[in-house]
């Protein structure tokens, strides 16, 4: 009946045991003792000497040369806290202040609840910073103001600022400035090598937030929809990555283990079904619009002379029917409108043309043609080219001019 029936076995009769017993019994008790604990202390089962100070453990170890006790100091202060000591007050604060008009009065926006993003101090030169944040952190601000690690808050200059780009840059003077970080290289990144987001997510209250993850992919192509309109713009090639990236980070610092700014903090994508999507502006590709934009104030770019609309949002009637396009061709950009003395109105365009080549190249819509026209041309070159007119196909010689963005 299982434990609990010991007590019907019979009882054994008690005999007295003779006193020697007890004494041979507790000698060899303390024997098998002493013999324990000198196998325990010899493999250090008892030995608990760690002592944790300033960065270090002081661990006790046998020296089996001399037999000597010998103090081992481990550095536990990791690379990553180091790096963020490095380069985390390079990091600031930027709030966009806009003044609301309200039944046709101006009232300034409070501060404290002005939009916020994040900045990198970049460059310091003759008794000014220069800081570098995205586009869209600054868009339609009044007035532009610049948070350091203390809390010191001050104006900023805007430079100047590029949409296609997503950047801006930002000057202000170098009082409160205690940093500067180090440009890096985007080309030479590696997937799956560890980076650090640095930033203020959901505003200056979580300032300097730090993130930890890796590189998930290189020269991704993220589609852009400037006027939300459903239409797609423009295309970013940004660095993928799953350090966490939220609202206030972008402009923020992504960084590699050298402590050297390697991208821009730009975007995330948002869905309950995705995790660890955020996007950086590679430095290769920054680097040369964030110098433009400190000696001229804007990007300049080849000038065209459009309003272009992709071939794919036309309706199939109009295709047919007002475009009189072969059946067989359902891309392109069609000339929704021509401006006045510009390359393509000195070229003859007209409206309702449909570009389908330039130098070339196929040309299927819109955010193609700006890729090639911005990206493969300068201002005054020559550019071919090849148009459908009324259902016939035609080609045209322009030189390109320049525009400011």
């Amino acid at each position: 009946m299982g434990y609990y029936d010991d007590h019907m076995k019979p009882k054994k009769s008690k005999k007295s045991r003779p006193w020697f017993v007890a004494i041979v019994g507790a000698i060899i008790g303390s024997a098998i003792m002493l013999f324990a604990l000198s196998i325990f202390s010899d493999t250090d089962v008892l030995s608990n000497n760690t002592n944790q100070n300033a960065g270090t453990v002081d661990e006790n170890e046998n020296d089996e040369a001399t037999g000597e006790q010998r103090n081992i100091e481990v550095d536990v202060q990791s690379q990553t806290t180091e790096i963020v000591d490095d380069v985390s007050d390079a990091v600031v604060g930027v709030v966009n202040i806009q003044d609301q008009n309200i039944f046709g009065q101006q009232m300034e926006q409070d501060p404290d609840n002005a939009p916020t993003g994040s900045g990198v101090v970049y460059k310091h030169t003759d008794g000014m910073a220069y800081i570098v944040t995205n586009y869209h952190v600054i868009e339609g601000a009044d007035q532009v103001e610049v948070v350091f690690s203390e809390e010191e808050q001050i104006e900023a200059e805007v430079i100047g600022g590029d949409m296609y780009s997503d950047l801006a840059v930002l000057r202000v003077e170098d009082t409160f400035v205690d940093q500067v970080i180090e440009l890096g290289q985007s080309e030479t990144i590696n997937v799956g090598e560890p980076v650090l987001a640095i930033g203020n997510p959901l505003g200056l209250q979580f300032a300097g937030s730090v993130t930890q993850g890796i590189i998930s992919g290189k020269d991704r192509l993220i589609p852009i929809d400037f006027t939300q309109n459903g239409i797609i713009d423009w295309q970013m090639e940004v660095i993928q990555t799953d350090a966490a990236i939220n609202p206030g980070n972008s402009g923020g610092a992504l960084v590699n283990m050298e402590g050297e700014l390697i991208g821009i903090n730009s975007m995330k994508i948002a869905s309950p079904q995705l995790e660890g999507l955020g996007f950086a502006i590679p430095i290769d590709m920054a680097s040369p619009i964030m110098e433009e934009l400190e000696q001229q104030g804007a990007v300049t770019r080849s000038y065209l002379g459009i309003s272009p609309y992709s071939l794919s949002d036309v309706a199939q009637y109009h295709l047919q029917n007002t475009l009189n396009l072969p059946s067989d061709v359902d891309s392109g950009v069609l000339v929704a409108s021509v401006e006045t003395v510009s390359p393509a109105d000195q070229a003859g365009l007209e409206q309702y043309d449909v570009v389908i080549e330039m130098n070339g190249e196929e040309i299927d819509n819109v955010y193609e043609l700006r890729q090639y026209l911005y990206n493969e041309t300068n201002p005054g070159d020559e550019l071919e080219l090849t148009f459908y007119r009324n259902g016939e196909l035609h080609e045209t010689t322009l030189t390109l001019t320049s525009q400011e963005f």
